[in-house]
């Protein structure tokens, strides 16, 4: 097998594991801020062993950390919004509605930046909302609130690779991925005392089969991927890895029609919703040739974000 082969593979293999965080979501009894809570304290834990870390935060301005922290809090609310989606609704809701991220992103992506609005981009972000408008047709009325949360999350994950594109280049991803994680743990601690259950509710570690799904979502669907994505994505293109992730909500529906029957929640109009909102994914980096990507997991899109960011595509090899 060619490198370019074995990296395609390896990617796809990601974002398949990527399509398991919502369905991990689901399974996991405990209620949503709990739950990205104890995924974040995992993954920085894990992070903060490696001697890599501490090394590259004493070459970073303190002024950078702090950005870093700030847009970590982002990154807090939108898997608090995306995993109480999730709640509310089911995993197949939560990342249709994530995949409107990109028609936020080209409102929020230009601003950031400060760059002229691209009108391809507008439009696609406009085709999209005949598409929401079928997929909340066809949940029952008791999962629209999900669907509310659900498009809230995608305005979060939009913030979140806008301004991460802006300053991901200028430290170890690593780093980054600790810092942001880091920031986002103390947000919720923050919050957790005016959630149902209090601190003692947060603190309550998962047992039995809660901490079983719970270390594989921290271990199996966030540093594993994360690590493989980022050696994959020095063979690929931006362009490959965008039609790539593009796939991780086809991934999750099709898994949680197979492992939870969501379909037997979900009328017709909600599917011909899902082709409509993914059709107009697709097709942005076709017209567009930009890697502007979006991943149910904000880490998965993280990471490819740091492989993709401020660099031109490159001919695979």
């Amino acid at each position: 097998m060619s490198d370019l082969a074995k990296a395609r593979w390896q990617l796809h293999f990601c974002v398949l594991l990527w399509g398991f965080t919502a369905i991990l979501g689901k399974l996991i009894s405990l209620p949503a801020l709990s739950l990205v809570w104890w995924r974040m304290l995992i993954v920085v834990a894990c992070l903060l062993l490696l001697p890599r870390i501490w090394r590259a935060a004493r070459a970073v301005p303190f002024k950078l950390l702090a950005i870093y922290a700030g847009i970590g809090g982002i990154v807090a609310l939108h898997w608090l919004t995306f995993y109480g989606a999730i709640k509310l609704a089911n995993a197949s809701v939560a990342v249709t509605c994530l995949a409107v991220g990109p028609s936020f992103l080209a409102i929020i992506e230009p601003w950031v930046s400060k760059r002229a609005f691209d009108w391809r981009e507008l439009a696609l972000g406009l085709a999209v909302i005949p598409g929401v408008a079928l997929v909340v047709g066809g949940v029952p009325g008791d999962m629209r609130l999900g669907v509310v949360v659900g498009v809230i999350s995608a305005l979060f994950v939009a913030f979140f690779v806008s301004y991460n594109k802006r300053y991901i280049d200028r430290a170890d991803p690593l780093l980054v991925t600790a810092v942001e994680l880091g920031a986002g743990v103390l947000l919720l601690t923050l919050i957790a005392p005016f959630a149902d259950g209090g601190m003692q509710g947060l603190l309550t570690p998962p047992r039995g089969q809660d901490a079983f799904y719970m270390a594989l979502l921290a271990l199996g669907c966030t540093l594993l991927p994360f690590t493989l994505s980022l050696v994959a994505l020095r063979k690929l293109t931006a362009f490959s890895a965008q039609l790539a992730v593009n796939l991780e909500p086809i991934y999750t529906i099709v898994i949680a029609a197979l492992l939870l029957g969501e379909q037997r929640e979900l009328s017709g109009s909600f599917y011909i919703g899902v082709i409509v909102v993914l059709s107009a994914v697709f097709i942005q980096p076709l017209i567009t040739r930009k890697p502007e990507l979006i991943a149910g997991d904000a880490l998965a899109s993280e990471a490819l974000q740091t492989a993709t960011s401020g660099k031109p595509d490159r001919a695979e090899h």
